[in-house]
């Protein structure tokens, strides 16, 4: 039986929908869900902050540091049990898997994902690994958002633009940035969008941002201003920074793939998995302390140039006895950060990208514009490159250039900066885009043909299933039949391609009616004559769970209308591009948002 509470509250927002129209409902739900994804976004930073302060700031007792590193392990572990025991296994992680949800499962998000990532990102992060929380928060929020509109049997379109309204909440919660979450939710979650979507969304962020506003402290939200007004003299150095920005983003989107294909293979042994995780980050945290955690206090302190805090607590202390060592430190961080990210990750962790690029952007600026000035060419302010870089990291990493200039610009409190941020963040895009076609999110479902997000026709040809337009109702025919038969087939056919199958349903060949128009007519040939000595081979086969964009370059390459389709090597049917574009047809129409 439900609480009392939650009857009520479903009792309140019936009466609300019979009262509204559909505009109006969609723009109340809005603000409903911005509300709760928002609440969500502030109890995760919450119960993080407190778990930090648990284990790390209270916790006085002998051998503290040698706690502190296995603290990750102990994170590691809880949320592989957690996701093992609760979850049965089941975590859908990353944007990736929102995008894959909206693609192929009609926008329907389960409904244990508005908790879970909660809890297991909580246990993940706030035990000190190395990972962001903004990605758990757009999953819960989207799922909010989904289940929301599951709930009160909206339809699909409106169920994509409240699942975008929950991740724009929990985006502008999270940073108290409200433009920010509407732009993320536009560039990276949504195809296409028309302007009426922009209501709700901008609702949904406000009402999210305005939960955070209220209820975290100063010191809980990620936030500070920028040093120095721009000057336009160093922006060449600028430019030069947006360019190692689009290459730091290439060997992070690289690398961080290649540590997850080096980790996740062995998908049995998740224990194991997460203890060789865990004590690889120990040694990782021993060496680099700031790895511990999301790293915003780190990235602080670099906007404030204070560099030498970076390096307390670390075993190689004692060893870093001069301004050229600590700026070295800073800049092995650069690329040392993505590693230990994804080793959290594979390791079985829940976390996300989101903190660990904009960490990476603010150690990259610090180290260039503190290196151009101790090797004496010019003094620039390194707290504005610290920023500025970070826009540039995080628009290379998820091909969100807007998001990431409007994000830096609310954080920092101001528009000062926004002609290098553009600078920086376009030149990084552009950089980034040359090498890598796709996003990170993207390229995982790419490589699977699911979608491909910024182009909404490719993205609606991906979101389609080769078996659901699969067309039995062609005549087969015998290789050992005659011409004679052939023409009794064709006579009673509409269609002008013939499957050739033998006996065990195996295709051998077709028979296209325009090949044999000439000799159908020739009576003489009739009982001489057989389809084995007729049939051609087809120009391309396709299977029932081949990718669209698989089949559509077949298509292409081919030249062909329609491509049988065969299963473990048996016949099926055929796939033509009339069904396929019959199809787009129908689901461009559903989907326009």
């Amino acid at each position: 039986m439900q609480p009392i509470s939650i009857h009520f509250y479903e009792q309140g927002i019936n009466w609300v929908h019979s009262k509204l129209n559909k505009r109006q409902f969609l723009i109340f739900s809005s603000m409903l869900v911005g509300l709760t994804a928002g609440l969500a976004a502030v109890a995760l930073k919450s119960i993080v902050n407190y778990i930090h302060h648990a284990i790390v700031y209270n916790y006085n007792i002998p051998f503290q540091y040698i706690l502190y590193i296995f603290f990750p392990l102990i994170g590691l572990l809880t949320t592989v049990y957690f996701v093992q025991k609760v979850l049965k296994g089941k975590l859908g992680r990353g944007t990736a898997n929102v995008l894959y949800s909206i693609a192929k499962k009609s926008a329907f998000l389960p409904k244990d994902q508005m908790y879970s990532h909660i809890f297991s990102s909580a246990l993940t992060v706030g035990f000190g690994g190395s990972a962001g929380l903004e990605s758990p928060i757009v999953t819960t929020g989207s799922a909010i958002g989904s289940n929301y509109a599951r709930t009160y049997k909206l339809t699909y379109r409106d169920r994509v633009l409240l699942l975008a309204c929950g991740a724009s909440a929990g985006i502008a919660a999270a940073f108290n940035s409200p433009i920010a979450g509407v732009l993320f939710s536009l560039e990276v979650m949504l195809a296409d969008v028309s302007i009426s979507a922009f209501i709700p969304l901008i609702i949904a962020a406000a009402v999210g941002a305005l939960c955070s506003n209220i209820i975290l402290q100063e010191g809980e939200l990620f936030a500070f201003h920028y040093i120095q007004p721009f000057n336009y003299h160093f922006t060449i150095y600028y430019i030069i920074l947006g360019v190692l920005s689009g290459l730091v983003s290439v060997y992070y989107v690289r690398m961080y793939a290649r540590v997850e294909n080096l980790i996740n293979p062995d998908k049995n042994r998740v224990y194991l998995k997460a203890i060789i995780g865990g004590l690889v980050l120990a040694i990782l945290i021993l060496l680099f302390p700031t790895l511990f955690g999301e790293g915003y206090s780190s990235i602080t302190a670099l906007s404030e140039m204070n560099a030498e805090k970076l390096i307390q607590k670390s075993i190689l202390q004692p060893l870093i006895t001069n301004e050229w060592l600590v700026v070295l430190f800073i800049g092995i961080l650069v690329f040392v950060k993505v590693i230990a990210t994804s080793i959290t990750i594979s390791s079985g962790g829940n976390g996300g990208n989101f903190a660990p690029s904009l960490f990476v952007g603010a150690y990259l600026g610090y180290f260039f514009s503190r290196v151009i000035g101790m090797l004496g060419i010019t003094k620039l302010p390194e707290g504005n490159f610290t920023i500025v870089a970070m826009s540039g990291i995080l628009a290379g990493i998820f091909h969100a250039p807007l998001t990431a200039i409007f994000l830096i610009v609310e954080i920092t409190g101001g528009y000062g900066l926004m002609i290098p941020l553009m600078i920086v963040s376009a030149i990084s895009f552009t950089v980034v885009k040359y090498f890598e076609p796709y996003s990170m999110d993207d390229k995982k479902l790419a490589k699977k043909g699911h979608v491909m997000t910024q182009n909404k026709d490719k993205s609606i040809l991906a979101s389609l299933d080769v078996s659901s337009i699969i067309e039995t109702d062609f005549h087969k025919v015998s290789p050992n039949a005659t011409l004679g038969e052939l023409v009794d087939i064709v006579a009673h056919s509409s269609r002008n391609i013939f499957p050739v199958v033998n006996d065990q349903n195996q295709l051998v060949g077709i028979i296209l009616l325009d090949n044999i128009r000439e000799v159908m007519f020739k009576h003489d040939l009739y009982e001489t004559t057989y389809v084995k000595e007729l049939m051609r081979s087809p120009a391309a086969k396709v299977t029932p769970k081949e990718s669209m964009t698989s089949v559509m370059k077949k298509f292409d390459d081919s030249g062909a209308w329609n491509l049988p389709v065969l299963s473990h090597n048996e016949y099926v049917g055929f796939v033509s591009k009339s069904s396929i574009f019959s199809k787009y047809r129908k689901v461009l129409v559903k989907t326009k948002i």
